[in-house]
């Protein structure tokens, strides 16, 4: 990103900047507001631009919950006028509110309730609101199979209807769910380049070349990602084929029969496995299992959003055993501590990153060049 760290903020936006953290978004909500202030601050020396220096840009607000568990969404500041930038982890389970005299765990239903009540609270005051949602509310619920609901794509409508302007996401579990709101933005950005970067920084003596190195889609419906890995990295593609019993339903989901391999001989190869979500991670484990039987060396499992809802045992156990090298991630939804802790578990921070997508954003700037990263990829890799 050096190329573009100089005059961000080259002009007077249209509107003022303001940034509205939600609870479960602090610590990425406090990091994204550093790099802006100091961006900022810089370059209205830099330019003499009409505009005071900034200490911050977040706006005060909260959600604050009655005894019996009803909510309101309160904001402390002004907002009219202002292009409004409401930052949301609905993934965040770590959050806590008081019940009926019970602690109760935010669920993402508990987010996006908070996230349409601050909504609200800007009484279309605000020039402009987006909302920056890096794990999308209810993105893998984003097709309907029999008589089911449509989660995600509600949620969108729903923002919409109340005035949102433009959705910023992060590697959309299928973003042809965006087609529900064809006249609101819809930007889904993805983690590749601080992926690799955080790949190359831990583990410096890695090779990557096509005689030692390649890409395995944990199942048909990554094919896209891993298929631009593998682009980018001129190196092989594998893919496994998920079959499953559609006739039985298991935690909500159909639970797979079996792993097929299709692809070129892992014998001797470091194997990197890229998906978007690591739930219970029985599916990778699988995989890593069936990868180590077949001759493959380290394997590397990259998944955008760790959320390891069955905990981190399995895949400790998993480690030990020497079954992968190990789990790349990011921090754009919660991590658990637990978790941070592994030996095995590297995460890349992002939040660089949405300052700049932000601030972009601001200035009415072409975001296409933060949309492909390529030619990052190819710096690092040189």
């Amino acid at each position: 990103m050096a190329a573009v760290i100089n005059d961000i903020f080259e002009k007077s936006s249209l509107a003022p900047l303001g940034l509205i953290v939600m609870d479960g978004a602090k610590e990425m909500g406090d990091k994204v507001d550093r790099y802006l202030t100091s961006w900022f601050n810089r370059d209205v020396t830099a330019h003499h631009l009409d505009a005071e220096p900034h200490d911050s840009f977040i706006l005060r607000s909260d959600c604050p919950r009655f005894t019996s568990g009803d909510g309101k969404g309160i904001i402390y500041d002004s907002v009219r006028g202002m292009d409004i930038y409401i930052l949301c982890d609905v993934g965040n389970y770590s959050i806590e509110y008081d019940l009926l005299g019970h602690k109760n765990h935010m669920s993402p239903d508990d987010h996006y309730a908070d996230l349409k009540r601050l909504i609200s609270a800007c009484g279309g005051k605000a020039e402009r609101i987006t909302v920056v949602m890096p794990i999308l509310y209810g993105g893998r619920q984003h097709r309907r199979n029999s008589r089911e609901s449509l989660d995600c794509a509600q949620m969108l409508q729903e923002l919409y209807s109340m005035g949102v302007k433009e959705i910023i996401t992060f590697d959309a579990h299928d973003p042809r769910v965006q087609n529900s709101v064809p006249l609101m933005g819809f930007d889904n950005f993805f983690a590749t380049y601080q992926i690799l970067k955080a790949l190359k920084k831990h583990f410096p003596d890695q090779q990557i070349t096509k005689d030692n190195f390649m890409i395995v889609s944990p199942d048909e419906g990554a094919m896209n990602r891993n298929i631009y890995y593998a682009s980018v990295l001129g190196v092989n593609l594998g893919m496994f084929y998920k079959r499953r019993d559609y006739t039985t339903v298991v935690n909500g989901r159909n639970p797979i029969v079996s792993h097929d391999y299709i692809g070129s001989s892992v014998v001797g190869k470091d194997v990197f496995v890229a998906d978007d979500i690591i739930a219970t991670g029985d599916s990778m484990l699988k995989l890593c299992r069936h990868l180590k039987n077949d001759g493959a060396n380290k394997i590397f499992l990259n998944a955008t959003f760790a959320l390891f809802t069955e905990g981190v045992e399995k895949f400790q156990k998993a480690y030990e055993e020497g079954l992968f090298t190990a789990v790349l991630s990011t921090n754009l939804t919660y991590v658990n501590p637990e978790l941070e802790q592994k030996e095995w578990f590297v995460k890349a921070d992002l939040s660089k990153y949405i300052a700049y997508i932000i601030a972009f954003c601001n200035q009415n700037k072409s975001v296409a060049d933060l949309l492909s990263s390529s030619e990052r990829i190819k710096n690092i890799l040189k």
